[in-house]
């Protein structure tokens, strides 16, 4: 039985060994993904940056497209950088530039790759390419920014930037990486999904002084990457063009709305800025001016903003008094401008009247009548009354409620209640 024992143990001992041996070969000889892992320091994985979706006017001109840029990207365990000043004078910044932003990778990664330099344009890229491959670690990744025909719409529009440590924290789907852009406000935040697309990778071997020598594994390992979704937005932009032109040295906005579908045709903010500003390296350095300008260019003024309706608000009074029966049509009251002052020549209309000379007693006469209609005495509790009978008109008509546009960060408008008795 002892002897039975050892050869059984003995057996079991060389099969395990055969396993391993075969585990291993398959490893090592035939899992060439592997290969790929232990060979990374002549394997260059290059990331291919999908072409941001365009966005169209309802007449597809192009509002926005791309143009190509270079980033250089950094895996700090390969950096080899004999000569620190002539690679800064390469890139035209500083050494303490170039030791901060090492600093940076490292703290992101010492083997993984960073952004290090940020889109160089094709004539820059051509300038240093040659020069490039002499230093170890560095390497360029193509990749696209915004482009604007015309300088409009920018807050309608918005715009990307380099995507933050809380964004990435917040990433349920981990697909961003740091050194991506994202869509940071208007449509560009609101379709950040449709319009961003999806990476591809390739990976290419290199020689020991960083030259391209081919595709690894003839391409088997790279993925292609997808091009965002086109948006056709329903703007009109000879009519955007026209209404920022109308708007120019004012402060104000105006939203052009096609009554039988709500369709937005212009959506204008004064004073505004060029989006070419926030698009491409200097992004940060316009950015921190546009948001120091007093006049506030950055501040959506068209969906952020609270005014006082106007005239145009005597409609809404009419139709509400109406309702109530305080006024008919015929209804006159004297245009007394001792108590509230008016304009244009008139004193005693009706209704029809009174929108036409838009006559302020009118309608403030109106108003106080809706507020105190059946009045018999305690003036607070029937104007409490009153004032929420007219608050809930206005809540059914749409007013101190946000409409829902597909634009971020809409603010509501101001209703007066009863808390103010």
């Amino acid at each position: 039985m002892i002897e039975n024992r050892k050869y059984i143990i003995q057996i079991l001992i060389i099969v395990v060994g055969v396993i391993f041996l075969v585990k291993l070969f398959s490893i090592q000889v035939m899992e060439s993904r592997y290969k790929l892992a232990a060979e990374n320091n002549v394997i260059n994985k290059v990331v291919q940056y999908p072409y941001r979706g365009l966005i169209l006017d309802r007449n597809n001109k192009i509002i926005v497209h791309n143009t190509p840029v270079y980033d250089i990207m950094v895996v700090p365990k390969e950096v080899e950088v004999q000569d620190t000043t002539a690679f800064c004078y390469l890139l035209d910044i500083t050494e303490e530039e170039f030791k901060s932003k090492i600093h940076k990778a490292k703290e992101y990664s010492y083997i993984k790759q960073s952004l290090f330099y940020p889109q160089l344009s094709n004539e820059e890229f051509a300038k240093i390419q040659t020069r490039l491959v002499e230093y170890k670690g560095f390497y360029p990744v193509a990749r696209t920014v915004r482009k604007y025909p015309e300088p409009v719409l920018a807050n309608g529009l918005g715009y990307i930037g380099e995507v933050s440590k809380r964004q990435l924290e917040r990433d349920t789907t981990n697909y961003y990486k740091q050194g991506d852009f994202i869509g940071i406000s208007g449509i560009e935040a609101a379709y950040e999904e449709e319009l961003r697309g999806k990476r591809g990778v390739k990976y290419k071997l290199v020689n020991v002084r960083g030259i391209e020598k081919g595709s690894f594994n003839d391409g088997k390992f790279d993925t292609l990457s997808v091009p965002g979704n086109n948006l056709v937005s329903t703007i009109d932009l000879d009519l955007q063009k026209y209404a920022e032109y109308l708007m120019d040295d004012k402060v104000g906005s105006i939203v052009a709305i096609e009554p039988s579908t709500g369709e937005i045709l212009a959506f204008v903010n004064s004073p505004s800025y060029d989006p070419n500003l926030l698009a491409g390296r200097n992004y940060s350095k316009n950015f921190s001016e546009l948001n120091k300008d007093t006049l506030k260019p950055l501040f959506n003024r068209p969906i952020m903003a609270q005014y006082r309706p106007g005239s145009v608000f005597k409609l809404v009074q009419s139709l509400i008094a109406l309702q109530e029966g305080v006024v008919v049509p015929s209804t006159r009251i004297v245009c007394n401008r001792g108590i509230i002052n008016c304009h244009g020549s008139h004193t005693n209309e009706d209704l029809h009247g009174a929108i036409k000379y838009s006559c302020n007693p009118y309608f403030y006469q109106t108003f106080k009548r809706i507020i105190q209609q059946g009045k018999v005495e305690g003036m607070n509790k029937d104007a409490r009354v009153g004032l929420t009978t007219w608050n809930n008109y206005l809540s059914d008509l749409g007013f101190g409620r946000k409409l829902g546009i597909d634009i971020p960060n809409e603010s509501s408008g101001m209703v007066p209640g009863t808390y103010l008795l």
